[in-house]
């Protein structure tokens, strides 16, 4: 049974001047999930996220952390800002020491780590976020996406239970976005419990496991994704929209060409929702029976619509004096195409260039800044960048070979999300790691 990591009790919370930001808050943050607080600017995110690890002490209420009640004296502190680390919208409110590996190494020597101890931490941590080259540069020279990649690497080096992050997609460009979800989404199946605010409602329909929609300070609904998703008063009363991939199946849905009381939050399962033509005219044998079962045969190409190949029977609904029939078509995929995983910590040139000539790859994508570095490095051609996991699945559902270079959790999580849209889809997609022994 999956426990609770943080709750609320009645949490009540007032500004100095008066300014109430949160009304009696009731929130259970489940151990190793992905959680997404929804709502518009002002509705008490940020200072939610204040209290959680007590940055800021409520007026009143509870808070727990594995059950035990928040304390607010220095040891209890520190553990809690160990345990539940946040990372700030605006990076620059967070990143302040001369040079990045100084920065990410403040949380470990703070916690009285050991100067080796301190020098792994880091180094371990810098290498998984791409920051490597950049451990000597002062913050203040780095880029947006490099600041809260810094940012959230000082957090990680402290290898908190919980990382909290306020807008964490913010002053993002679509590349760097991605890579960082990719990133988040290795430390979740890692284990590490993400809480993130957002009014982005779809990142928050794509990513998150649970959702709680906040509006003036208070929780206006929660639930998975489709449920909140599915309550158009309740996304009224937050001030938001419906997510665009469940805008464009509701519109296909209208016009027939989509299947009922489906939830798509990617673009593989938006196009998974299509419904291929039921009926189409063939030309039979004189001797066919209004009612008869055809093999059709294997069909390809434009005529298989939901994989390469399709083996496809027919039972005769009409008969027609020229010898052609309407036909209720039932297709059974034979085939579709593959994704195979690299895993770019065991990179070998020569190794590589014979999987790219024995696997037949069409496509390559690069999940996680080493990647792209590494790609960059050795001149791997690369023609997926961003969205990687959702585009090689659409790639292999067209019976092309994709090959996605990446490393440590984000391999388990690539694995994952495509045997879930398999076993949801129930088209069979190769999947494997091609350099594992």
């Amino acid at each position: 049974m999956i426990m609770a990591i943080l709750e609320t009790k009645d949490l009540k919370y007032s500004y100095p001047d008066g300014t109430t930001a949160i009304r009696g808050m009731d929130i259970e943050i489940m151990r190793g999930k992905k959680t997404a607080f929804v709502g518009r600017n002002g509705s008490g995110k940020s200072t939610l996220f204040m209290l959680l690890n007590g940055t800021i002490k409520p007026k009143d209420g509870r808070i727990l952390f594995n059950g035990k009640q928040l304390g607010y004296d220095r040891k209890s502190l520190r553990d809690i800002r160990k345990n539940v680390g946040i990372v700030f919208q605006n990076s620059d409110d967070q990143i302040f020491a001369p040079t990045v590996y100084q920065d990410v190494a403040f949380g470990p020597t703070n916690l009285g780590y050991s100067k080796e101890k301190v020098r792994e931490k880091v180094t371990e941590t810098l290498e998984y976020f791409g920051l490597t080259d950049l451990k000597d540069k002062p913050p203040h020279h780095l880029s947006g996406g490099q600041k809260k990649r810094v940012a959230i690497a000082g957090i990680v080096s402290m290898q908190p239970q919980v990382i909290i992050l306020d807008e964490p997609l913010a002053n993002l460009d679509p590349v760097g976005a991605d890579e960082l979800l990719d990133v988040l989404n290795a430390l979740n199946d890692s284990g590490t419990t993400l809480i993130i605010s957002t009014h982005d409602v779809d990142l928050a329909h794509n990513w998150a496991d649970h959702l709680y929609f906040m509006a003036k300070g208070k929780v206006i609904g929660e639930g998975t994704p489709d449920k909140v998703f599915n309550d158009p008063e309740l996304i009224r009363e937050a001030h938001l929209k419906s997510p665009i991939t469940l805008d464009i199946y509701h519109e296909i849905e209208r016009r027939g060409l989509a299947k009922p009381n489906q939830h798509p939050t990617s673009v593989p399962e938006l196009v998974d929702t299509l419904k291929p033509p039921e009926l189409m005219w063939v030309e039979v044998p004189t001797e066919t029976l209004e009612g008869d079962v055809l093999n059709l045969g294997v069909l390809h190409g434009e005529y298989a619509l939901q994989s390469p190949y399709e083996a496809v029977n027919a039972r005769v609904l009409h008969m027609h004096s020229d010898g052609r029939a309407v036909v209720e078509v039932v297709r059974h995929g034979i085939k579709a195409g593959g994704i195979a995983i690299y895993d770019i910590e065991q990179y070998d040139p020569d190794g590589f260039q014979r999987i790219m000539e024995t696997e037949e790859i069409a496509m390559i994508g690069a999940m996680g800044k080493q990647s792209k570095m590494l790609a960059e490095e050795y001149h791997i051609p690369i023609q997926i960048s961003s969205g990687v996991i959702d585009r090689t699945l659409l790639m292999a559902l067209c019976g092309k070979r994709c090959l996605i270079l990446t490393s440590g959790g984000m391999i388990s999580h690539s694995m994952k999300r495509i045997d879930e849209y398999a076993q949801r889809s129930g088209i069979a997609i190769n999947v494997s790691i091609v350099n594992h022994d």
